[in-house]
C-alpha cells in the first residue's frame, strides 16, 4: 500500500476529517516510527530511511495514526470525566497494547 492509498484509508477510518494531507502523512510517519522501533530498536538512521512498514503491519499503522489523531490536544490526559464520559489513557505515546502484536526482530546490536 503506498502513501496515497494509506491517506485514503485513513480518511475513511476517521470519517469526516478536515486535516490536510501533510498532517495525515505526519501521523502516518509517527505510526511508522513506532512500529519500526518496536520491530528493531537498534536500527540506524540510514536503515530507518530505507525501511518501510511491512505489509502485515500496514493496518496497524493506520490504527495507530488514527489513535494519535483522535487524541490530539489531550495527549497527556490520564483521566477526564464529563457528562458520564470517562477518558483515561494508558500512555502519553502509543499505548503498549497497540504494539503488542508487532514481533520484534532478534539479532545482535551493531
Amino acid at each position: 500500500m503506498d502513501d496515497s492509498e494509506k491517506l485514503l484509508e485513513l480518511r475513511i477510518i476517521l470519517d469526516q476529517v478536515d486535516d490536510d494531507d501533510a498532517t495525515l502523512l505526519s501521523y502516518l510517519e509517527q505510526a511508522k516510527a513506532a512500529i519500526l522501533y518496536r520491530m528493531n530498536q537498534y536500527m540506524t538512521d540510514e536503515e530507518y530511511e530505507e525501511a518501510s512498514v511491512p505489509k502485515r503491519y500496514e493496518h496497524k499503522q493506520l490504527q495507530i495514526a488514527a489513535y494519535l489523531l483522535n487524541r490530539r490536544c489531550s495527549e497527556g490526559e490520564t483521566q477526564h470525566i464529563e457528562n458520564g464520559i470517562h477518558r483515561n489513557y494508558e500512555a502519553a505515546d502509543v499505548p503498549p497494547s497497540m504494539l503488542r502484536g508487532i514481533t520484534p526482530c532478534v539479532g545482535i546490536p551493531r
